[in-house]
């Protein structure tokens, strides 16, 4: 009986203990979503510093993007306003 009452005592302690199973698999699933992450974040990272790298060297790509989300206009550019769509679209 006292056997029987340490190994569920000894059990219970491997695997709820501050090292225990449960412990270790939940780090380690921890570990797994972090280093997901960790993809992704790089992924965007390198599509930023391609777009950096555009801006720095492509006077087009600075264009477009003052054209499209500033409404730049160069000079002589004949510029149409059309009234707003029903629905706000």
């Amino acid at each position: 009986m006292v056997a029987g009452a340490l190994g569920v005592l000894a059990l219970a302690i491997v695997v709820y203990g501050s090292t225990g199973l449960l412990r270790v698999w939940q780090m380690k699933q921890e570990v797994e979503a972090l280093e997901r992450e960790i993809v992704t974040l790089r992924g965007e990272a390198h599509d930023l510093e391609r777009a950096a790298d555009q801006l720095r060297n492509d006077p087009g790509a600075v264009e477009k993007i003052a054209r499209e989300e500033y409404g730049f206009v160069r000079a002589g550019d004949k510029v149409l306003k059309f009234p707003p769509t029903p629905g706000g679209r």
